[in-house]
């Protein structure tokens, strides 16, 4: 008997029944039961709002980002903004490559490489930086300040701490902040 290829994993954009709030969850028909993250209300998976179901997990976070953009009145700014996707081909194909801009600068590329490898785990970027402040809780101000504590400029943090909203990694739970 020929083995039959597994199924390709689907995502759906679900909504909580008791606060609301917007979340991922993987193989929805496969999984029982899910847990709300910011509630921590448990739910049957049948039972919640699916607003979204497909195999490509950038195209769930892309609606999720819509339904949360809808449900703060930001539809207009979020729809002038393109598909992350997209962006990302945008900053590919504009400039020069990180190599021609060192060569050109008269900086060796293999031996910027060499030096960065050696101080990779010893460093942590700034997305990093915001991310464990978020981790520590606290309001967006307590987010920013750590963070700008931590070497990342004020405007910067305020970016990225956008970013992961618009990305839905980001929840405000009353004055809180929380990672999903």
């Amino acid at each position: 008997m020929a083995e039959s290829a597994p199924l390709p994993s689907m995502y759906a954009v679900v909504g909580c029944t008791e606060c609301g709030t917007y979340w991922l969850l993987t193989d929805p028909r496969e999984s029982d039961s899910a847990t709300c993250p910011k509630c921590g209300r448990s739910h049957q998976t049948k039972k919640l709002n699916h607003f979204y179901e497909t195999e490509d997990r950038e195209a769930a976070r892309e609606a999720r980002s819509a339904l949360l953009a809808k449900k703060h009145g930001d539809s207009a700014a979020f729809d002038d903004v393109a598909h992350v996707a997209e962006l990302e081909d945008r900053v590919e194909e504009s400039g020069m490559s990180e190599t021609e801009y060192l060569e050109q600068s008269g900086i060796d590329p293999d031996e910027v490489q060499q030096a960065g490898d050696t101080s990779k785990s010893a460093s942590r970027s700034r997305d990093e930086k915001v991310r464990d402040a978020v981790r520590e809780g606290g309001t967006e101000e307590e987010v920013v300040s750590r963070a700008v504590e931590d070497g990342v400029p004020r405007g910067a943090a305020e970016q990225l701490l956008e970013k992961l909203r618009r990305q839905g990694e980001v929840i405000q739970s009353g004055s809180e902040l929380r990672l999903i």
